[in-house]
């Protein structure tokens, strides 16, 4: 079985992070949230509160396949200025591990050196926060093991898309069918 993780830090986009979680877990992929505070009780940019899974300080990455940041504000800058989630993201892509970043996430990406010249979607306004890149305003990007994508709207899109890469395409249309995505 597959496995995924969704980074959670104070200021997160709720819709983001759990859309992800929710279609990666009926597709059949073992995803966890990660909170990257000592505190497993995450708020969310909307003052959602969320009770992560884990502690990243306690997850041993190495046996996950996907690593999911989510954008919303202050969550991806507080995920961007966190020197444990910015090695983790080297981590995962020196080992061509899927990297997802939505809407603000990029920012994440590009502290950690691993999008430079790589094609690539933010939320409108992150253009010159993410270059140089090859900035694509498609609702989903993925570029070899990267996977980008522009905001709350297109989270099921994005979801889906990682989902791609970690399930078989049976499972993706089924999943897709049953949710009534085929109807947007």
């Amino acid at each position: 079985m597959k496995k995924a993780i969704v980074l959670l830090a104070r200021g997160f986009e709720e819709v983001e992070a759990l859309t992800c979680v929710d279609v990666l877990r009926r597709g059949g992929v073992h995803c966890i949230t990660c909170s990257i505070n000592s505190e497993d009780d995450v708020m969310g940019t909307h003052e959602i509160h969320v009770k992560a899974n884990s502690l990243l300080e306690k997850t041993n990455t190495d046996k996950y396949d996907a690593l999911i940041i989510p954008g919303g504000m202050p969550g991806a800058a507080n995920l961007r200025d966190n020197p444990e989630v910015i090695q983790v993201v080297k981590d995962f892509n020196n080992s061509n591990k899927i990297v997802g970043a939505i809407c603000a996430g990029p920012i994440v990406l590009k502290k950690a050196g691993i999008i430079e010249n790589k094609k690539v979607t933010s939320y409108p306004g992150y253009e010159n926060d993410i270059a140089p890149v090859s900035y694509s305003e498609d609702v989903v990007v993925q570029d070899g093991n990267i996977i980008t994508s522009r905001g709350p709207a297109t989270a099921m899109h994005f979801a889906f898309k990682v989902l791609e890469n970690l399930a078989d395409k049976r499972t993706v249309e089924k999943l897709k069918k049953d949710m009534l995505f085929n109807l947007v």
